[in-house]
């Protein structure tokens, strides 16, 4: 499917804002199966727009807990601590 540049955004910001995809897709009005199929494949520029809204949420969820770690917050360092391990892993 084509996305214009607007629904590409608008992508993007639900996606920052935790909506799921079967609901994303009822609020641009696109078929359910076809926009799952398309944040699915590679090189989509919805796939593009969807991870792009994903990890601007969670880089202010890793800068918050990264804070909370640098203060002594225990859960934290624990959660640090494990995304320092699952990038370890991911460099492999």
């Amino acid at each position: 499917m084509t996305y214009t540049d607007n629904e590409l955004q608008q992508i993007e910001d639900l996606a920052t804002l935790y909506i799921k995809p079967t609901e994303m897709a009822v609020l641009l009005g696109v078929p359910e199966a076809d926009f799952k199929s398309d944040i699915a494949t590679p090189e989509h520029p919805a796939r593009r727009a969807y991870i792009k809204g994903k990890l601007g949420q969670k880089l202010e969820v890793h800068r918050q807990m990264a804070e909370l770690a640098r203060v002594g917050s225990p859960l934290a360092l624990e959660q640090s601590q494990k995304a320092l391990l699952d990038m370890e892993d991911d460099e492999l």
